[in-house]
Order: C-alpha cells, then structure tokens, then sequence
C-alpha cells in the first residue's frame, strides 16, 4: 500500500454519518475512500465478550485498544480528560460501524420547533435549515436505516409517506403503562425503531434478545456496516486501522491531505477533492484542533474559534420503582415505546423539553437487575425454589422510566485538546469542560414530577429518583452549523465557512439538542450532504 493516496472524496469516520454519505457517492461514481481509526467487528465474537463480561457496560464488547482508545461508561476519567464542573457521561465506540454498533434504534424525528427555538422561545440557536427542508430526508432516511413504525401515530412531526415497515409490537408492559394512563397528560405511543420488524434486505426480524445495547446478536437492529459492506461493494475503498491525526490546509484554504498513522506504526496521508469529516462529536473537533500550524494556530476550521464549543448531550433523570402486579419486564428491545407528547410547548422559554422512555430492560440500567436481584435474594437467605418464587415475582415486577430533556448550546461546554496526556500516536487527548445548567436543571424536575405521577397511576412502590444525572449516549454539538461564520464552524449545507472542500457530518452540527435521539436526524443530514457534494461536483 503506498504511503500517498489520491481519492475524490476522503470520508474520516465510518459511523452512519460517514458511511451514508461513502455509500450514496459511490454508487454514483465516486472514487471514495473510507478512514476508520478502529477495526471491524466479529459479531460473534462480540457477543460472546457480552455474555462473559462482568460489567456490562455498552462498551464491553467492544474495548478499548492502544490503537483505538475512548471512553467507558464505567470510568469516565479513563479516556476524556475532564475539567468539570460535571461530568459528561456519555461515550462512543472506534469501530467499523462506529457507534451504531451498540446504539438503542430508537428512530425518532425532531419537531418543527426544535429546528426554531431562539425565534418561538428566545433560547439556544436557530438552525439554518427548518423542518420542512429536511422532511424529505427524513422519509429517506427511515428507508435507508429500516425503520418500523406506526404511520398513523401522531409524534409531533409531520410525515409525508409512511415508515419502510410495521411497528414492533408494543409489549406486555407497554400496554400496562397505556392502560394505567389512559386520559391523562402522558400518551404512550410506539417508537419508531431502526430495527427490523420482519425479514428484510438479507437481515432478519427483531427476535427479542434484548441486549439492542450493547449489541444485537442477529442485525434485526440497523448498523451502519450496512451501508460500509454497500459502500465497499460500490467501489469505495475502506481503510481500517487507520488514524487519521491531522489535516493540510493550503494557502487558498483548501483541505489538501489527511495525514493518518496505522496500526502498524506505518505513516501516511491521503489527497482528495473533498473531505468528510463524520468522526463524532468529540473526535472530530479533537482532529481539527490537532491540524493547528503556524497560519492556522486555532486549528483547521476554527476562524470562529467556535471548534469544540457548545458540547451537549440529553442529560438523562432516571427513575425505577416495583409495580404492584406483574408486568412482564426484560423481554424483547430494550424500548419499544414512550412519551413522546412533552417535546414542545411555551414551557421551553424557561425549561428543557424532555421525551420519556419507557423501559423493557426493568431495573438492569440502575441497579444491574435481575442479576443484582438474585445476589439480593441469596443474601436474604433465599435458596432453591423459594430464591426462584421469589426472584420471579419480583423481578416481573420491575419498572424504568428515563427522560431524555433538552440542553442549551454553551460555549463553555467545550472540548480542547490535553496539555499533557497524548495517545499513542502522539495526538493531545480530549479534554472536556462540560456543567448542567438551570434550564436543564428545570427540565429534571420536571420529568422527576412527570415520573411520580406515571407511577401513581400504574401503581407502584420502592419509588426511586436517580440523584445522578445519566447521559443518553447521545454527543452533540462541538462544530455547528449556521449562517454566521463568526459564531458557527460549517454552513447550513454543512460545509466549513473557512474551507469550501470540507464538510461534516454527524451531530457535531446541531446547533440545538431539541429531545429526539439524534440518528435520524444525522442520516437525514448525511442524505442530504451527499447530494450537495454531487451537485458540487457537477458544477
């Protein structure tokens, strides 16, 4: 392999916000060449370190290597490097298929709104695009992931065609919450789900293993070496085990290289028309601060001084209590429904908004259940049929709520580049300032009083609140889009205001969080980019 390469587009990253983008370009005749910093994954293998693992975090079938660092949801000093003043709880994965490996599915739209907060409620920022710019995307978007939902069911944003696939059945426990909340403020509907709720496109139904995270056994759930293994057939050209350490911007600030380090210790760099950076959220902005020269000593990008700034996530409120009859729990996808009606409203101008997820997993994400319940149990005193009798009524009793609220952009939530600790490579590790504010703050409590009430309905005891705030896996923000390139790093078409030939991809670009889970929405924008860099290329 020669250690200078020229390609037409150079995509970093082959998470869905890069492989999209290589798979649609390549299929349309472009020479395309995919970096990735990890290696692919055995699928087997995967969830044979799964089912072994002690802790089972998202992260623990797939660890960290020397080569491929990142964050564990175990250890959050392990890999960011965190300033404070709280932590940023949510991580990602260096892999082929980057972090939809171990993603939920869940395959929610934004709302109108979420695209306008600074006009209809004077906080955050506007987008540079609105809704109905990116609803055609979006039913492109749920064709190309495979989403199963109900086209009939109002979730606040508007549809123009139908979903590729029938909804997943809501479970037993779905249906006790609907029932018990029936007439109230709170409308249990399906989630829309990136999974397969039957045979399709050489992958199988959903079958209920229930580890969706951290990984699914069978690819019932979509994960972007879908569109890698498409991309690849197409003609592009994957390059794994390569770690992309800094860009070359020429004197006309164009983005000439991507200068790399593999595995094997060997260096090279890669020359291309244009670039695509699709690393995440912290990634992304991580490489651009590291490409600083001499002309350029804020980074690549970075004119705006806006590369790294306004880091969020949905701070999560956890919440789990025993119902007063059973419920059926840890059974099929982790969730397969929520409530989705607290999304909007004028409450916005002075609190986040939040969705709530209603968990099939019981109690596993807070107190490590039904495993923890059985040490508990033997602890007691329980042994053989009584420990059995008795692990099942409880364990079958086993509720979980999590409310997913929205977070303000902050230019204080930033990531920078360690002054100290480097990787292997010799690249600055991420550092992190990140603090939760009082809009978020509000939008926990008020999920924390959504919470109560939910489970006064349904009937409940051993009532708990998380005192912790959890992140939801979801990184965002760090490079957004906007009109102004004093106050944004890419323009609304997600091109860098400071170099015509770079684009990114990922939710690095939002300039909001809104509530949505933010997959969606990233394989819109990425339908969306890679029309842009065809029409660019045209003209």
């Amino acid at each position: 392999m020669s250690d200078s390469m020229i390609t037409d587009v150079a995509i970093i990253g082959s998470g869905v916000a890069g492989a999209l983008v290589a798979a649609h370009l390549a299929e349309r005749g472009f020479k395309v060449t995919i970096l990735e910093a990890g290696e692919e994954v055995d699928r087997s293998a995967a969830v044979d370190r799964y089912w072994s693992a002690a802790i089972k975090v998202p992260e623990c079938p797939y660890p960290p290597v020397p080569q491929a660092m990142h964050p564990v949801s175990d250890n959050l000093d392990f890999w960011y490097q965190q300033t404070g003043p709280d932590k940023f709880a949510s991580t990602y994965i260096k892999t082929v298929g980057g972090t939809t490996w171990h993603w939920l599915g869940t395959a929610l739209r934004f709302v109108p709104a979420d695209f306008e907060l600074r006009t209809r409620f004077g906080q955050g920022e506007d987008w540079p695009i609105n809704y109905a710019a990116l609803s055609p995307y979006y039913n492109r978007a749920e064709d190309e992931l495979g989403v199963s939902g109900d086209g009939t069911s109002d979730l606040g944003s508007p549809r123009s065609a139908g979903y590729p696939m029938p909804a997943i059945p809501q479970t037993y426990l779905d249906k006790a919450f609907a029932a018990a909340l029936q007439g109230s403020a709170y409308d249990v509907r399906s989630t829309p789900q990136a999974r397969n709720s039957k045979d399709q496109s050489d992958r199988p139904a959903c079958c209920g293993n229930a580890s969706c995270i951290p990984v699914c056994p069978v690819q019932a759930k979509y994960d972007a070496t879908v569109h890698v293994a498409r991309a690849v057939k197409a003609g592009a050209v994957l390059l794994s085990k390569t770690n992309v350490v800094s860009l070359d911007a020429s004197d006309d600030n164009r983005i000439t290289a991507a200068r790399f380090i593999r595995w094997n210790g060997s260096a090279g760099s890669l020359q291309a028309r244009y670039f695509v950076l699709a690393a995440h959220a912290i990634e992304s902005p991580r490489l651009l601060l590291n490409s600083a020269t001499e002309r350029l000593p804020k980074g690549v990008a970075n004119s705006s001084d806006q590369v790294g700034r306004n880091l969020m996530d949905h701070p999560t409120q956890l919440s789990w209590a025993l119902a007063e009859k059973p419920v059926y729990p840890y059974r099929g996808p982790l969730s397969t429904s929520g409530i989705e009606n607290l999304r909007d409203g004028d409450f916005r101008r002075t609190r986040g908004a939040f969705r709530i997820e209603i968990g099939n997993d019981g109690w596993s994400w807070p107190t490590g259940a039904p495993i923890t319940t059985a040490a508990e149990l033997a602890n007691q005193g329980l042994r053989g049929k009584d420990l059995d009798t008795a692990l099942r009524q409880q364990t079958s009793r086993h509720v979980r709520l999590a409310s997913l609220v929205e977070q303000l952009p902050d230019t204080g939530n930033r990531v920078t580049l360690d002054p100290e600790k480097r990787d292997v490579y010799g690249v600055p590790l991420p550092r992190l300032s990140y603090s939760i504010d009082t809009y978020v703050q509000a939008g926990l409590a008020a999920a924390r009083v959504a919470h109560d009430e939910i489970f006064e309905r349904l009937g409940v005891s051993e009532k708990q609140h998380s005192p912790l705030v959890q992140g939801a896996g979801h990184i965002i923000g760090t490079l957004r889009m906007g009109t102004n390139a004093g106050s944004s790093v890419i323009d609304g078409e997600l091109r860098s205001h400071d170099h015509p030939n770079l684009f990114v991809s990922g939710s690095a670009v939002f300039p909001t969080s809104a509530t949505a889970n933010p997959t969606l929405t990233i394989a819109a924008l990425a339908l969306r980019l890679a029309d842009t860099i065809a029409s660019t290329a045209r003209q």
